[in-house]
């Protein structure tokens, strides 16, 4: 399962990714907006979206680059163990 995170924080990004790779996920994390941003997202399985540390115009890029068969989920709270509980609805832990 390919997973796309957008917004949490710069610091966190390694352990976004080492949670991913606990569920058998393959991550990309985009805390930061950057050029092409749009045409690096791809066709994720699962799209995260932490609205608590993302702009909104970051936020309309993600949700636009997607396709119809993305799961999107949008959390307030950035944080591990929100991770952790959008994975164990969406994903299986090896």
């Amino acid at each position: 399962m390919s997973v796309v995170i957008v917004g949490g924080n710069d610091g966190m990004t390694r352990q976004y990714k080492d949670i991913c790779k606990a569920y058998q996920c393959r991550a990309k994390v985009f805390t930061q907006m950057h050029d092409g941003l749009k045409n690096k997202i791809g066709s994720p399985d699962l799209l995260v979206l932490f609205t608590g540390t993302v702009s909104h115009k970051m936020l309309k890029m993600a949700l636009h680059a997607t396709t119809k068969d993305t799961r999107i989920v949008r959390s307030h709270t950035s944080s591990a163990t929100a991770l952790r509980n959008i994975l164990q609805e969406h994903a299986r832990k090896s």
